[in-house]
């Protein structure tokens, strides 16, 4: 059976924490994979943040992830601190890849508990059309 490889990229320029909360646990007792999406969402939410924008608000327009790939390395519990980098890949002229590490710290030590890839397209709303990354925003993704 193929599994899902994601080579991350070497350096990721922005880091954010994510508590894993009590409602973040499923019934096998650690993170289910649908609250693992969520907790990539944060981190995306962060990162966009740290830019100055938001989903809805990317340089003037909206934004939708068209595809995700994760591939699940190790359990989180409840009252792990994710450490969740996240760094832009491949650009194109309508939307772009993020590649998200997701760690936790043991006895002093990282560890990978999933990698991800997400690829996110400008999306205007209004019009219900795919639209181009404004110049800004891809300047900034690109620093």
């Amino acid at each position: 059976m193929a599994r899902i490889k994601i080579d991350l990229p070497g350096n990721f320029n922005f880091t954010c924490q994510v508590p894993v909360r009590i409602t973040d646990i499923n019934y096998g007792g650690h993170v289910g994979n649908d609250t693992l999406l969520s907790l990539l969402h944060e981190a995306r939410m962060q990162f966009l943040s740290s830019l100055g924008y938001t989903e809805m608000n990317f340089g003037g327009t909206g934004m939708i992830m068209a595809d995700v790939a994760i591939e699940f390395r190790s359990e989180l519990f409840y009252g792990d601190i994710v450490l969740a980098a996240v760094t832009p890949g491949e650009i194109s002229k309508i939307g772009f890849d993020l590649f998200y590490k997701l760690e936790k710290e043991t006895a002093g030590t990282k560890k990978i508990v999933a990698a991800a890839k997400t690829g996110m397209i400008c999306y205007d709303y209004e019009k219900k059309k795919i639209v181009s990354i404004p110049a800004e925003a891809k300047i900034k993704l690109k620093d």
